[in-house]
């Protein structure tokens, strides 16, 4: 790329001349932006396609994958269980595929040269999350509300409103039970105390809801006892998978009558 011409070397040239050359030169520092603007625009769509090619080829691959275990011969198909990982491993990686489009999209939409002839995307919808969850709000206040024309607080004219689905990560807790004992000051009665709750496992630790937790993981959840008795290790509360699987036996022996009788 040449240097731009000084011109102070030129020093008797006409004024009108000097303008017209700064002129010229400005416009030739405009083309030159632009034209480079536009070799980054290309370089970045070029490294879209191949990231999108990239992903094409992985999903190709698993949907290849998937088919085969579920329509190939009998000695290559999966399980149930595997299948639905099969099949959630190939839904997570077409949303994957789609949030790189949608943000690169995004990034071309911000760098064209005129936006006016950029096509609106249509934004998808999100379905309305379940009534019946507890809500949590959380109002964001802007730094200051003091009008900038002197008049005092700005009033409050409406709000926008949007909803994100979270989760309480489960936490395990111990409860403790007290019985207060109360006797006579001058000890001519004896001592009153309330009675100790029935439990389903009398003499251990587990509560009834904690029980229906662990059976429900593994009966309905198809999670293994080993497993959970990791997960609750990560959680800092050291169980055995063989004291689990104790307690769900005799869980079982005790509701046994209820379960016979329906």
């Amino acid at each position: 790329m040449s240097s731009p011409l000084d011109l102070s070397l030129f020093p008797n040239l006409p004024p009108e001349v000097v303008k017209a050359f700064a002129a010229m030169q400005f416009e030739l520092s405009v083309e030159r932006a632009a034209r480079q603007h536009e070799q980054a625009v290309v370089a970045e769509k070029d490294a879209f396609i191949a990231e999108l090619k990239e992903l094409i080829e992985k999903l190709e691959g698993q949907v290849h994958d998937y088919r085969r275990t579920k329509f190939g011969p009998k000695s290559e198909k999966l399980d149930p269980a595997q299948m639905e990982l099969a099949l959630e491993d190939l839904e997570t990686a077409i949303a994957e595929t789609q949030a790189r489009i949608a943000a690169v999209e995004k990034k071309i939409e911000a760098s064209a040269s005129d936006p006016d002839k950029v096509a609106p995307r249509k934004e998808r919808k999100a379905r309305a999350l379940p009534e019946h969850l507890p809500r949590v709000e959380r109002v964001i206040e802007p730094e200051s509300i003091v009008c900038p024309c002197g008049c005092g607080n700005m009033v409050r004219i409406g709000e926008d409103r949007t909803e994100r689905l979270d989760r309480i990560p489960a936490r395990y807790e111990v409860i403790v039970t007290i019985r207060p004992k109360y006797a006579c000051p001058k000890g001519r009665t004896g001592v009153v105390q309330a009675r100790a709750p029935a439990h389903l496992l009398e003499g251990s630790w587990p509560t009834e809801a904690l029980l229906a937790e662990i059976a429900v993981s593994k009966h309905s959840e198809h999670m293994p006892l080993n497993r959970q008795a990791e997960v609750m290790a990560r959680h800092g509360v050291p169980i055995d998978r063989t004291v689990l699987a104790d307690w769900m036996g005799r869980t079982g022996a005790a509701i046994a009558p209820v379960v016979d009788s329906r």
